[in-house]
């Protein structure tokens, strides 16, 4: 299969560089030279391409996700720091009856996690004693915080029941790839529940697989509702 990618950082070109395990021949690539002014999403630019994964920043994701939708193309989107425009990119796919999977974080360990943690927050949801934090750490160059992978957490924990407040904080140093932390502490005790990704590795492998999975398909998805098809 065919594939772009729309943002060609560091995922970017980690992508690029796994894509060939994965089954795919990269033959488009854009950044901020060649689509800077959303220029490179022309439709004839997406001759013969499959699917494309959507790693650029928060700003761009928007247009950069309508413009596929209309050009035809299913997306992988991996960018965080744009889900107050979700509603608007949501009918711009269902519009163009193109597929697309989101999500903040693709690591199959950080949906593990998040089950985890989910599951901790519904246990402790009415031992009032409770309270709970929710901590992250990624490289200085990030520019959301708190991240959206931790964002998400959060928002899973109190859908579970656990609604009372839920303290977020963030680090940004070094190149640190990403560490997400869950704790609840008691006057008895405390439980920490914490998971550090080593690399990038496990985002782009998990963007990668999601790519071949929304090949063909119709829909607007979120990682964590496909994941069993990958699993």
């Amino acid at each position: 299969m065919n594939l772009a990618i729309v943002g060609h950082g560091k995922m970017g070109r980690l992508i690029d560089r796994l894509a060939p395990e994965y089954g795919f021949d990269v033959k488009l690539r854009l950044n901020r030279q060649n689509n800077g002014a959303f220029q490179g999403l022309a439709k004839e630019n997406f001759n013969g391409i499959d699917v494309a994964l959507e790693f650029s920043n928060g700003e761009a994701a928007p247009e950069n996700i309508e413009r596929l939708a209309q050009a035809g193309v299913n997306a992988v989107v991996g960018t965080t720091g744009w889900l107050e425009h979700l509603p608007r990119v949501r009918q711009a796919v269902e519009r163009a009856g193109t597929g697309v999977v989101w999500a903040p974080n693709f690591s199959v360990g950080i949906f593990v996690f998040t089950q985890i943690a989910t599951q901790a927050a519904q246990l402790l949801a009415n031992e009032a004693d409770y309270g709970s934090w929710a901590w992250e750490i990624h490289h200085a160059a990030k520019k959301d915080a708190p991240s959206g992978t931790l964002l998400a957490l959060a928002a899973r924990m109190k859908e579970s029941g656990y609604q009372r407040p839920i303290d977020l904080s963030s680090s940004r140093a070094g190149s640190h790839p990403g560490t997400h932390e869950i704790g609840f502490d008691s006057p008895a005790d405390t439980i920490t529940l914490r998971h550090s990704a080593r690399s990038r590795d496990g985002f782009a492998r998990g963007a990668l697989r999601a790519a071949r999975w929304i090949a063909g398909k119709k829909g607007f998805f979120e990682f964590r509702e496909i994941i069993g098809g990958l699993l």
